[in-house]
């Protein structure tokens, strides 16, 4: 659900020794216009400090076991909280478990969680919301697209595919306040993973008597520093403060208001007429506008993310034809989208996991260093090879989500495919449809950002094991699979990132995805909003920032 930060200050360092882990310290318009001041000051006049955060999209759900985009991601972090958190910058910290204990076997671990852990009703959040929680979203009735990150845990994956009954998993409750989890096998990103939606727990008696609709505004329970209060579809959802949240004396905000503007241009007019806080939406032909006169709201931050597409590989798709994938990759000029489309220049990806990923050091596609003149006529010759050319066209169908800054990079693809014979038409939809239509194989070429979870390689390297929820692409190779599998048991550091190094090596050679730059995410923030930072995860909780006092 999307982009990074290093936390290896709170991943297990397997370490074979015994530790208590305690709570850590813890842009569209014209040049001629005029920066409005923001209204949050009106808000602090009046007493109540409210954060309006332009959101990206409106979301599909609010269930944390069934929500995949960062859009909804960021609401349900601000509602929810796991075993742990993330501060401000995207570190790792305590969060209802104020400490844990890890055997020297890196297998089992204990978490002790907070005496004063409650849901938003006022009633007492036990380690059997854990259970319950846990349970549920490997359940394979509830078909969640998030249940694989559960597997480190033992029986998940057995559980998870139906083989195992429920109470196999390997997690208990010892007490109200303690949880025991057992591991199939050591896993190094096992904590960081504890601040994902996938791990939050969720209210067993609202589920039970709401069905569905236990996450609309009156039946939602949450844990988080925030409580839903409003719902209204395609303008806002708003979250007041929690009282009962362990850290409420420390959370300033009095509301948020998440904003569904899913155009760039919107939301920067939005900001600049003191109507929006902040936002991730900076639209790209005012990118260099925003740095020359916003330089003091303008924030431009690299994540652990990347942008790619998608080729529908299943059986009887034309883009099944490897030879079509390379040649697809080898003519795009990655160089020409990063400095004049997105004009951010970012990182050229080559591959899928990003370099700045810890701990794991992977391979490129071979052409990368190659003359442009050569790859194209190594493109052409592929096409032909596959029976495709100016006389004979390919034609594909690329989808998007609407939106004029993302619409620009396929109508940049479809000019460079031109001279392969390659004719494309463009199909938008919003976030819900497209991301249904990926999830359902109806695409042939999509666009499929993807923000680190965790910081681990195979967080974006599972994405292409065979079955997997999130493997929109329909990739299936049993060496690929095999091989994950090996890192997976693999206790060695080195020799574990050398075998998930060596599947991504299958991924590029099968050309299995397109992949055209890692993350610098632009960001407006009002200048009055203090306690937002840079975050390599992009995570943003509302719970850390407030608005200044007027001078």
């Amino acid at each position: 659900m999307t982009t990074t930060r290093d936390t290896a200050g709170a991943r297990a360092e397997s370490g074979m020794t015994k530790t208590t882990f305690r709570k850590l310290l813890v842009i569209a318009s014209c040049a001629m216009f005029t920066l409005m001041p923001p209204m949050a000051v009106a808000d602090i006049e009046g007493g109540k400090q409210v954060l309006r955060r332009a959101n990206g999209a409106e979301p599909s759900s609010l269930d944390p076991q069934l929500t995949t985009g960062t859009w909804e991601s960021a609401i349900v972090a601000d509602l929810f909280e796991g075993l742990l958190a993330r501060d401000a910058a995207g570190g790792s910290i305590p969060g209802v478990a104020e400490s844990w204990d890890v055997s020297d076997d890196g297998l089992h671990y204990t978490f002790h969680l907070r005496d004063d852990a409650k849901w938003s009703d006022g009633t007492p959040l036990t380690a059997d919301d854990f259970v319950y929680a846990w349970r549920r979203i490997l359940s394979p009735e509830l078909a969640a697209p998030y249940a694989y990150m559960l597997y480190p845990i033992l029986n998940a994956r057995a559980y998870n595919q139906g083989e195992q009954p429920a109470n196999a998993l390997g997690v208990k409750a010892s007490d109200d306040h303690t949880l025991s989890v057992t591991l199939a096998r050591p896993t190094g990103y096992f904590l960081e993973m504890l601040s994902h939606a996938s791990t939050y727990p969720v209210p067993r008696t609202a589920i039970e008597r709401y069905g569905s609709d236990w996450t609309k505004p009156g039946h939602m329970i949450s844990n988080g520093a925030f409580e839903l209060t409003e719902w209204v579809s395609h303008d806002h959802i708003a979250a007041v403060k929690n009282p009962d949240f362990h850290d409420a004396a420390n959370v300033a905000l009095d509301e948020v208001r998440f904003l569904p503007i899913d155009d760039g241009r919107a939301a920067l007019n939005r900001f600049r007429a003191g109507e929006v806080d902040m936002t991730s939406s900076v639209p790209t032909d005012r990118i260099e506008w925003a740095r020359e006169n916003l330089p003091d709201a303008l924030h431009e931050t690299p994540t652990l993310a990347t942008f790619y597409f998608a080729f529908n590989q299943r059986p009887g798709s034309v883009l099944d034809d490897p030879r079509i994938r390379e040649a697809l990759n080898l003519a795009v000029r990655r160089d020409i989208i990063t400095t004049q489309i997105t004009k951010l220049n970012q990182p050229l990806a080559y591959s899928l996991v990003p370099t700045a990923i810890s701990h794991y050091d992977g391979p490129e596609f071979d052409f990368a260093r190659e003359p442009m003149a050569e790859r194209l006529a190594e493109a052409k010759a592929l096409m032909q090879d596959a029976g495709y050319g100016p006389d004979h066209p390919l034609h594909l169908t690329i989808d998007y989500i609407t939106n004029q800054d993302t619409k620009r990079i396929p109508v940049a693809m479809a000019a460079m495919w031109k001279p392969l014979g390659v004719e494309v038409t463009l199909t938008n939809s919003d976030a819900a449809v497209y991301y249904s239509k990926l999830r359902q194989g109806d695409f042939q070429i999509g666009m499929a950002p993807w923000n680190a979870d965790y910081n681990d390689a195979s967080n974006f390297l599972d994405l292409f094991r065979t079955g997997v929820p999130n493997n929109h692409s329909g990739y299936s190779n049993a060496d690929y699979d095999a091989m994950m599998e090996r890192a997976s048991n693999e206790l060695d550091l080195d020799k574990r990132a050398q075998l998930m190094a060596d599947a991504e090596g299958i991924l590029l050679d099968d050309y299995a995805m397109l992949p055209l730059y890692f993350y610098i995410r632009p960001a407006l923030v009002s200048p009055s909003l203090s306690g937002w930072k840079e975050s390599p995860m992009d995570d943003h909780l509302s719970r850390w920032m407030h608005f200044e006092d007027p001078e």
